[in-house]
């Protein structure tokens, strides 16, 4: 959530990302919105000084043996009354209104964002390894997983409907082999692992920046203010909601968890076999720090780094893309997505995702601490998939396939493999 204060400083700013975000929201309402509460509270706060003025004359008179004066005082008192029964009404509707649209308000883009409409016009900053060149046929991930026994998708269907599957066998073992693989890494650099809640309240979502621009991508438990997490950023950010923390050195946090998501509006290629899915799991990072752009950026290629160091070790080429305003989320200052080769799609995939988001969260949130000068500020916060799983076994299984059909497992991975396996030639059942 942004400051009134700053919108009305920066309306043109504000307005320009809300327009490029594609967030249907006016700036200009939201202050005249503003005017308006101001102007009803204004009102209400002298009739109650008024009323409380009266009530005391009423006293003094009463003793001063006025009593004509003080019945004409109660009248004046009632009257008072009445107007702010009358007020109470239009005060309240403003006040939500403007709320409201208060909540669709876009944290402003980062100076170097490119603009744009949607993904296809996402910047390409880097490519690291080389995109296989293929002696033979390659066969696609569900192929491959039907052949090892690695993936079930027509009983995920049966038992769950659409875009569900099933793990099975080493399909099972890959899958936690490459979470665990990235919670080692983050553990070794500092980040503390928290197990997090799956249901949270919808404050919980709001506070995060998911609510309400997100509600139609994600699952309610019916009847109850609980929700499941599309990302465990969510609780890891809410984790320090209302609190003072210090920042010192930046608070890291990462958590494991399985995630939950509509994805409404998904269609094409992107719903095959195991690439957009409704049940999935995430190793994630969010970092709280200073308010600081310095140390945002700085956190920003660490978190990057964290993930690419991991594309590293399981052997797979990938590009980095600098994520337009189009394709980014209300709650985004800056975004940089790192996209996996592919082979069965013959391009690059999106696998991981790093955003800055300054102070937006965190003051929604009510994260603040100490600077050097003892003011409280709202700190800033980002975040980073560190992986996410199943997607990750598409490029996983068909970049290490072999003519014969087997996978080669990449060395990082094999110590968390049954056997420490170094390919996978017949299923495990």
């Amino acid at each position: 959530m942004l400051d009134i204060k700053w919108i009305r400083e920066h309306q043109e700013q504000v307005q320009t990302a809300a327009d490029g975000k594609g967030i249907q929201v006016s700036v200009v309402e939201l202050l005249t919105l503003d005017d308006q509460r101001k102007q009803l509270l204004q009102e209400v706060e002298q009739l109650r000084q008024k009323r409380n003025q009266c009530s005391q004359d009423i006293g003094t008179l009463i003793h001063d043996g006025k009593s004509e004066q003080a019945e004409g005082a109660k009248r004046q008192v009632k009257e008072i009354n009445e107007r702010l029964d009358l007020l109470e009404a239009p005060q309240q509707e403003v006040e939500e209104q403007f709320q409201q649209l208060l909540l669709l308000m876009p944290n402003i883009v980062s100076p170097d964002t490119p603009r744009g409409r949607s993904d296809d016009d996402n910047v390409e900053l880097e490519r690291i390894g080389p995109v296989p060149n293929f002696g033979f046929e390659p066969k696609d991930h569900m192929v491959l997983g039907e052949l090892h026994k690695l993936i079930d998708v027509p009983r995920g269907v049966k038992t769950a409907g659409t875009r569900n599957y099933y793990l099975t066998g080493a399909g099972v073992a890959l899958h936690r082999a490459v979470q665990q693989l990235a919670v080692d890494l983050l553990t070794a650099r500092g980040f503390q692992l928290l197990d997090v809640p799956l249901m949270v309240r919808a404050e919980a979502m709001r506070s995060t920046g998911f609510f309400p621009l997100g509600l139609d991508q994600t699952y309610r438990i019916t009847g109850e203010d609980q929700w499941l997490v599309g990302t465990s950023e969510v609780p890891l950010v809410s984790y320090y909601s209302g609190e003072i923390v210090d920042v010192t050195d930046p608070i890291r946090l990462a958590a494991v968890s399985v995630c939950f998501r509509n994805e409404v509006g998904s269609a094409g290629r992107d719903v095959h076999g195991l690439y957009r899915v409704h049940q999935f799991a995430k190793v994630e990072q969010v970092v709280i720090c200073e308010a600081s752009l310095d140390a945002s950026e700085q956190m920003f290629q660490e978190i990057t780094r964290n993930a690419e160091d991991l594309l590293q070790q399981l052997e797979l080429p990938y590009r980095k893309m600098a994520v337009c305003t189009g394709d980014m989320a209300q709650k985004t200052y800056k975004q940089v997505d790192i996209e996996t080769w592919m082979p069965s799609r013959q391009a690059y995939g999106e696998t991981h995702s790093s955003s800055q988001l300054l102070d937006f969260q965190a003051r929604r949130s009510n994260i603040r601490y100490r600077n050097a000068d003892g003011k409280l500020q709202y700190c800033y916060t980002l975040n980073n998939t560190a992986v996410a799983s199943p997607r990750i076994l598409i490029p996983l299984l068909e970049h290490h396939q072999q003519e014969d059909g087997s996978i080669r497992i990449p060395e990082a991975l094999r110590p968390y493999m049954p056997r420490s396996m170094e390919f996978l030639r017949t299923p495990l059942l």
